[in-house]
């Protein structure tokens, strides 16, 4: 073979290896470095795909009352290019829709070729429904819409979802996973024709969760009418309140005003939306004042006889004087029990100097002051404590009645409970079956005489102190009004925020109740004038719902007037009732109304939230076994 054709032999088995390289790169190149460009292309093809979710989960209060539940409802999308007659079919859809004309289709689908959503979650009948289907080129999906059964009623807790279902706030977020379940996934890809065409996969998703709260929903109705109440009356900017079970750290009601309704979230105001009372930290005020005195007490500083000089309602610490809340006072000597009990700074401020700041800290560090309690809401502040090892004296003082220190709602909550369950800090709770573990874990942080002292000071402080409006007949309550100024947003002080926090001492189902007033007008601000009778009012609601009360319809007409509080004259009805006629359900709750309804085996119908206001047949009339008694419930009017 001469030496040119080698050359030429040797010039095209070069080329066929460059070529065999170039095609071995191509390959390399689609198949690993380019793969998920390619499949990015290849989907983008099939002209919709999306995650259908199975009915979300729904949300119930303690007692099986829904919350947050679903309705069956519709969303129309078109392809636009693949209409054959676009006008028409539009106009066939307008006359079926009972909201949409066909100017409002045309608008949605004017310039737009591929997927197009004509209309979202609306309700239709199922005629309208079959009607649709018949139309070429429209498609309709069944998809979930969430509702609100209650409207305003818990929904800062509860937040809301998207127009996706997706959970954007509240609850709905936090336990947006267990809520929505496992998603199956639709797609719709073209014929040969270009025509659409759907599959479904055969994978269904698995179902979602329900989730159970803590909350009653009937005492978060009062609550909430409680302090919109009071806000009305007083021109306030807005109002906070949370009521605990001590024991187990779960929240019975919690609630801001104003609010927002989630079935109508277009028109709300986004900060209406939040939970303030645990989102956003405020100076406590006097109610801070009861953990300097544990303190004082735990660290053997002071006993509650211990006495102090006031200085006559003033105090120099500093360039700056430290005076009475109310200025005309000029306490001289007040024992500790009495510095509480009239809420005295100059006496509190004397108590913290004898403590020092570090033994402070770790008091409030235990009550869980400047730390999330870790409540099941999104955006919990952690509140405001300074975490230097000491402070100057007057910043020690500010600290030990309430000011240059932040708190939220819960926090000030949860502190008091562990008053009022004989020293332990519990976790607080939303969610049912979590307070098992709470209980578990729960830490005790002052001893049991410690936490007995100071009940018996909060309830000197409401019977004889600040706090008298909180008072509740016939039972004893332990309280602590507060009045702290109002942190201006330009900053210094503008205007106070009137508290009350307290307790009901020696009942069966202990609760504890905090009310706070943001910036109410006028010159009746203080704590025992504006937020103690809302304490007043739902802890007599509570205290009536959960006491012996539910005994009213055994007990006789002279017993029962000495045994319960006349809260109001309709409430202490007469229970008397011959044989066949039809009883007295009126001033009952809803679970005495059952007892008596089983005993006297009849039927009756709830309708409302409370106790009974009033029934159908009324009391005395002959019993007609027949037709069930309706009972209609009100809030009771408490004075």
């Amino acid at each position: 073979m001469t030496s040119i054709n080698k050359k030429k032999i040797y010039v095209i088995f070069s080329f066929f290896v460059v070529a065999f390289c170039c095609v071995l790169f191509k390959a390399f190149q689609i198949q690993i470095i380019d793969k998920a460009d390619l499949i990015t292309r290849s989907n983008n093809q099939i002209f919709r795909e999306t995650k259908v979710y199975p009915k979300r989960g729904h949300i119930y209060d303690r007692n099986g009352s829904p919350l947050a539940i679903n309705i069956q409802t519709y969303s129309l999308f078109t392809i636009p290019q693949d209409i054959e007659k676009p006008r028409a079919t539009y106009q066939k859809l307008a006359q079926i829709l009972p909201k949409m004309n066909l100017q409002d289709i045309l608008s949605k689908v004017s310039n737009r070729t591929k997927f197009t959503w004509i209309a979202r979650k609306i309700e239709l009948t199922k005629e309208q429904v079959e009607k649709i289907k018949q139309l070429d080129g429209i498609y309709i999906e069944a998809v979930p819409k969430r509702l609100y059964p209650n409207h305003e009623t818990l929904a800062q807790v509860l937040g809301f979802v998207g127009v996706d279902n997706v959970g954007l706030s509240g609850l709905e977020f936090l336990y947006d996973a267990e809520l929505r379940g496992e998603p199956r996934v639709l797609r719709y890809i073209r014929d040969n024709k270009g025509r659409p065409i759907k599959f479904e996969s055969q994978e269904m998703g698995s179902n979602a969760k329900d989730i159970h709260l803590t909350i009653d929903k009937d005492l978060q109705a009062v609550a909430e009418n409680a302090i919109k109440n009071i806000v009305e009356e007083f021109e306030a900017d807005g109002a906070g309140i949370g009521i605990m079970d001590p024991l187990t750290g779960e929240l019975l009601a919690v609630a801001n005003y104003p609010t927002f309704d989630p079935n109508e979230l277009r028109i709300s105001k986004p900060e209406r939306r939040r939970l303030s009372f645990v989102t956003d930290p405020v100076e406590p005020g006097s109610t801070l004042k009861t953990l300097t005195i544990v303190s004082a007490l735990e660290n053997k500083i002071a006993t509650p006889e211990t006495n102090y000089y006031c200085e006559e309602g003033r105090l120099r610490v500093g360039n700056h004087v430290i005076t009475e809340a109310e200025s005309n006072k000029k306490y001289e000597w007040l024992s500790l029990e009495e510095i509480l009990q009239h809420s005295s700074n100059v006496g509190t401020t004397k108590i913290a100097f004898d403590l020092t700041y570090p033994k402070l800290k770790k008091t409030l560090k235990d009550f869980g002051i400047g730390i999330r309690t870790e409540i099941e809401i999104p955006g919990e502040s952690r509140g405001i404590l300074t975490d230097n090892d000491n402070v100057p004296p007057l910043s020690l003082s500010n600290i030990s009645f309430g000011q240059g220190v932040a708190t939220t709602g819960i926090q000030m909550l949860s502190a008091y409970s562990a008053i009022a369950n004989g020293g332990y800090m519990i976790k607080p709770t939303l969610v049912k079956g979590k307070s098992e573990v709470n209980i578990k874990n729960r830490k005790r942080i002052m001893s049991p005489e410690t936490a007995k002292s100071v009940e018996n000071i909060l309830v000197k402080a409401v019977e004889e102190g600040t706090g008298s409006n909180s008072r509740v007949k016939n039972f004893t309550i332990a309280g602590k009004t507060s009045t702290a100024q109002r942190v201006s947003p330009t900053g210094g002080y503008d205007g106070y925020v009137p508290g009350f926090i307290g307790y009901p001492v020696g009942v069966d189902h202990p609760f504890v109740i905090y009310v706070y007033v943001d910036n109410p007008k006028g010159r009746r601000y203080y704590g025992n004038l504006v937020a103690a009778p809302v304490f007043k009012k739902v802890a007599e609601y509570l205290l009536y719902k959960n006491k012996e009360f539910n005994q009213l319809a055994m007990v006789e007409i002279d017993e029962r007037d000495a045994a319960i509080d006349k809260v109001q004259t309709t409430l202490s009805s007469a229970r008397m009732y011959g044989h066949g006629e039809t009883p007295n359900f009126v001033g009952l709750d809803k679970i005495s109304a059952e007892r008596l309804a089983q005993e006297k085996e009849i039927t009756v119908l709830h309708r409302g939230i409370g106790v009974v206001s009033s029934q159908m047949p009324e009391p005395g009339i002959k019993l007609d076994s027949n037709k069930p008694i309706v009972l209609i419930y009100k809030p009771p009017a408490l004075q």
